[in-house]
C-alpha cells in the first residue's frame, strides 16, 4: 500500500480540486435555467483525477529513487 500512496493522493486531489474549481468558477456564473450534463462533469473530473494520479506516481517514484 505504501507504493500506491502517491497515486491515491493524486487521484483524490485531482477529482476534488476539479469539482471545487468547477463549482467556484462555473456554477456561480451559470443561470439556473441553463442545463448542465452532469455525466460530462463527472467524466472530466475522473480524467483529471487520473492525470493527477499519474503525476503523483511520478513524484513518488522520483523521491523513492532519490533516497535509495
Amino acid at each position: 500500500m505504501k507504493n500506491k500512496i502517491g497515486i491515491i493522493i493524486g487521484f483524490i486531489l485531482g477529482v476534488a480540486g476539479f469539482l471545487l474549481m468547477f463549482k467556484i468558477i462555473f456554477l456561480n456564473n451559470i443561470t439556473p435555467e441553463d442545463e448542465l450534463a452532469p455525466g460530462i462533469v463527472v467524466l472530466i473530473s475522473v480524467l483529471n483525477g487520473l492525470l493527477f494520479a499519474y503525476i503523483g506516481s511520478l513524484i513518488q517514484n522520483y523521491f523513492v529513487k532519490k533516497r535509495a
